[in-house]
């Protein structure tokens, strides 16, 4: 490694390679703002530096670790003492808008909030919003095939690019960098980089597909007395919304509990719902958009679906109202903790809640169970606070292994990484891990780039 090192500080300059306390002031995960243990930290400020690194490093047979924002959940750009960390931090520039293709040029490690701000400030959307917006840059958006909190309408990160540029494992640069979104010429090579989490090659570039910005939103946050309810406005909201329902959210009780504690969020609806959901539709005519929207509010009022309800009446109260279901960061409260991403058929929701519930009930005392997600793609978040630190391969079996029953998810739009590598013969098939397992090979087949993650 220190041959290595030294080649890149004569290419790359002193400041680009970081050791020592250096490294170790870096963030390990989300959870764990400081103490990278990787042997050092490289930071390229191009993709011609990116090949460089990965060059030098495919010749040597050095393990590389990409990093980006570090707001993942899995474990995915973990980094060792014999591995070298890559950065992409100084690579954070929005190089074009085109306005007439809808298109966005950019860097990998530009931070998605900046890109949703110079959209916005081209009267343009870019869709992909999530809470840890600040600081994920699209690079891992990108790595992880990020979801968020608008994939009912507009799909995952994959659905947003329409070109890519990456740097394989040897330091070949491979450019598909398109801005038209019919390209049908055979393999679509972008996507062997979309949610492989750095283990084919590291993203550097791409461009991103935008949308109009909407110049209407109605959102309303209801509750509702059984789940059954929630899943059947969710029916209704789609038919009746024109195409215009962007997020449909849905909280337990639990959660809504836990976010509106005194001194938290002030609760908007009253506490003792079983269920809340946040209903959020996007649109171009305010007049129109907003007579359909109190009309189908209204008439799942009168049927009873919904059972008390406040809607938005300006942008702040709107804010307001997404902070009770973005605030997740009151669960670090809990202790211990253990969280959980999971997908699985929306009618079996309910269900697997209730029955997750009554197994943790059965073994252990004094159990947590918050459940929320995204009730519109069949994404349910899941956060588990009993026993100790000692139990989560327990708690981890209980959560996964009912997924192969209802034919879902272990990770719905967080990934794999190393958490949950062992758990991924519960949703894929032997014949599914094996065409990993290859094309892995056959991109990288000396094992650098981010080794041991995902299979």
């Amino acid at each position: 490694m220190e041959a290595i090192l030294r080649a890149l500080r004569e290419a790359l300059g002193e400041t680009a390679v970081l050791t020592g306390e250096d490294v170790r002031a870096r963030p390990v995960s989300r959870i764990v703002q400081s103490g990278c243990e990787a042997g050092a930290l490289v930071r390229p400020a191009s993709t011609e530096e990116v090949a460089l690194v990965l060059r030098l490093c495919h010749e040597a047979g050095q393990p590389v670790v990409p990093r980006a924002g570090m707001t993942g959940l899995v474990g995915g750009s973990l980094a060792g003492p014999g591995e070298i960390a890559l950065s992409l931090e100084r690579m954070n520039r929005i190089e074009e808008i085109d306005p007439v293709s809808q298109t966005m040029t950019v860097q990998a490690g530009t931070p998605l909030q900046a890109i949703q701000e110079a959209a916005e400030a081209q009267g343009l959307l870019f869709p992909l919003d999530l809470g840890a917006r600040g600081s994920a840059t699209i690079g891992g958006n990108i790595a992880t095939n990020a979801g968020g909190n608008k994939v009912l309408r507009y799909g995952m990160t994959r659905d947003m690019v329409l070109g890519l540029e990456a740097v394989l494992p040897n330091g070949e640069i491979v450019s598909s960098m398109f801005k038209i979104i019919k390209n049908n010429t055979g393999l679509d090579i972008k996507q062997l980089f979309v949610g492989t989490e750095g283990t084919l090659g590291v993203v550097t570039r791409a461009v991103l597909r935008l949308q109009p910005q909407p110049r209407t939103r109605q959102t309303v946050l209801g509750a509702f007395r059984d789940f059954e309810s929630v899943a059947t406005m969710l029916d209704r909201m789609r038919a009746a919304s024109g195409g215009s329902l962007s997020s449909y959210e849905i909280m337990w009780r639990d959660y809504y509990l836990l976010l509106t504690a005194p001194g938290r969020r002030p609760p908007p609806l009253a506490q003792d719902y079983p269920f809340y959901s946040l209903i959020e539709c996007e649109g171009a005519d305010e007049e129109a958009d907003s007579a359909r929207f109190h009309a189908v509010l209204e008439s799942c009022m009168e049927s009873g679906l919904m059972v008390d309800a406040v809607i938005a009446q300006s942008e702040a109260e709107r804010i307001d109202l997404w902070r009770i279901r973005d605030d997740v960061h009151y669960l670090r409260t809990l202790n211990p903790l253990f969280v959980f991403d999971v997908s699985l058929p929306v009618p079996a929701m309910a269900r697997y809640v209730d029955d997750l519930r009554a197994e943790l009930e059965r073994r252990w005392e004094g159990v947590t169970l918050i459940s929320y997600g995204h009730l519109g793609d069949g994404n349910l978040h899941i956060a588990v606070s009993c026993g100790s630190s000692a139990d989560k391969a327990a708690i981890e079996r209980l959560v996964y292994e009912p997924l192969r029953v209802f034919r879902g998810s272990i990770s719905a739009e967080h990934g794999i990484g190393v958490d949950k590598k062992k758990y991924l013969g519960l949703t894929r098939t032997e014949q599914e891990i094996g065409v990993m397992r290859a094309v892995k090979a056959a991109l990288d087949p000396k094992n650098i780039l981010n080794p041991g993650k995902i299979c």
